[in-house]
């Protein structure tokens, strides 16, 4: 096999950490020697063992002389696990293979040094593009120190995500319903306006596939959604923004009681809040990505501060002429000043047409 080819496997051992190791990285591993694989693990749980270890603890026989293929560099500092690094110049690991630096500014290059400096042959940047897509989230956390925001979305062809009375269901089609909830298991958390918690009573959960659920975000600065929505009978993961001129209303008191955690911020001159402030506060809660599913007032305002990463957009179809936009008006007059995405990937789902558009 090639250095291609084991990069490639410790890609989908690592993938088994999705939706468990945020906002730690997902990272696999895969010891070689004398031409065969002698062990292999992946970052399991957040705060438990890396890949490197649980490797190395698989491994059928000693591992001394062997070469570790890694899809992320292994770190070199004291977080809740010793340093990797530390531990494959114990083991005296003979070559090493990486296939992206780490971004964190804590390990970026060190772990790469001091296995140089011990004598340990280093290669990196094999299938790098792979490697850092299969970590975005958790590059744009630990640089920006921001969640990674991904905006969902399901269409007509002609723009509207409801009809005029904001009935939505349905405007895509079972299989694309079962993509998004395979999205939602792989996100920290999704996000939403209360006018959605209002209008469509979604659950926001994962039901039509395997997976974890994510957290829940409201931003519902006036406090108006009642307590008798879908979204608080669920599991208890539930994080609500409102105005802190409503700390000490009597419904706080009742969503407390329903296991809701509050998160109180200052609105502005139009009683919104501000993104970012959001967002800062999203991060502090240890979220490393988050897919916005909504409404249309929701996605106007992440994509008029420029705020988003990427979209998922789920175009069916289907005409509907009158209802409700997925963007409305967000500041631009003139086509030469339209907003340019670039087409990431595609792919037919059912007969929708699934579009991952990037920044």
């Amino acid at each position: 096999m090639t250095d291609e080819s084991y990069i490639k496997l410790t890609l989908e051992i690592a993938k088994k950490g999705i939706g468990f190791v945020s906002p730690n990285p997902l990272v696999g591993a895969v010891l070689v020697k004398d031409g065969k694989i002698i062990g292999a693990g992946y970052h399991q749980k957040y705060g438990e063992a890396h890949a490197e270890l649980n490797a190395i603890n698989s491994a059928s026989e000693n591992v001394e002389d062997s070469t570790l293929y890694v899809n992320l560099e292994p770190c070199s500092h004291f977080g809740k696990t010793p340093p990797c690094v530390d531990l494959l110049l114990k083991k005296k690991i003979k070559k090493v293979v990486i296939g992206t630096l780490d971004m964190n500014p804590l390990v970026c290059g060190n772990g790469i040094q001091k296995l140089k400096e011990n004598g340990v042959e280093v290669k990196v940047g094999i299938l790098e593009n792979e490697c850092v897509e299969l970590n975005k989230f958790f590059f744009k956390n630990v640089t920006k120190k921001s969640p990674y925001i991904t905006l969902k979305a399901a269409i007509t062809l002609d723009g509207k995500i409801a009809d005029g009375a904001f009935q939505s269901k349905w405007v895509s089609s079972t299989a694309s319903r079962k993509q998004v909830h395979k999205l939602r298991s792989e996100y920290d958390a999704v996000l939403v306006g209360a006018n959605t918690i209002t209008k469509d009573d979604p659950q926001l959960t994962v039901r039509l596939v395997e997976g974890r659920n994510p957290k829940r975000i409201i931003l519902d600065p006036q406090l108006k959604i009642s307590t008798e929505r879908e979204i608080f009978r669920s599991e208890k993961n539930v994080i609500l923004f409102t105005s802190a001129e409503k700390r000490d209303s009597a419904k706080v008191k009742s969503l407390e009681n329903l296991g809701v955690k509050l998160l109180y911020l200052r609105v502005d001159d139009t009683k919104k809040f501000h993104l970012k402030t959001v967002l800062k506060k999203i991060s502090d809660e240890h979220i490393a990505s988050v897919l916005v599913e909504g409404g249309a007032k929701i996605f106007t305002s992440f994509v008029r501060e420029n705020l988003f990463d990427e979209m998922q957009i789920f175009l069916a179809p289907k005409l509907l002429g009158n209802g409700i936009p997925f963007l409305s008006d967000f500041g631009i007059k003139e086509m030469s000043k339209a907003r340019k995405l670039f087409l990431h990937s595609f792919d037919k789902i059912d007969e929708d047409l699934l579009l991952n558009l990037r920044k």
